[in-house]
């Protein structure tokens, strides 16, 4: 029988939430990207809401910090664009 899943983190686009999935990879949690493929059809609107990494449901309380701390990298880089371009998020 299938395990349940749920959304610990809903990205902005495909990199972000590569970024999250590999980092909680790392750290022994199983998950996977969820909607990928639709940004394609999404055309030149942003594809919002559409991107979102799975985990277990039992993996979930675990899962969910590690994303918080990425995503909030993620955002103080983007609030800080004029860094160098080689920043990448710390590790967890």
């Amino acid at each position: 029988m299938g395990q349940r899943v749920r959304i610990v983190y809903e990205a902005e686009n495909i990199i972000d939430a590569n970024l999250v999935k590999n980092a909680l990879e790392h750290e022994g949690i199983v998950a996977f990207v969820s909607g990928q493929y639709l940004t394609g059809a999404a055309g030149e609107l942003p594809p919002l809401g559409l991107v979102k990494v799975m985990v277990a449901e039992v993996d979930w309380p675990r899962a969910r910090p590690i994303a918080e701390s990425i995503d909030a990298d993620l955002a103080e880089h983007r609030a800080a664009p004029d860094r160098d371009d080689d920043w990448l998020p710390e590790p967890v």
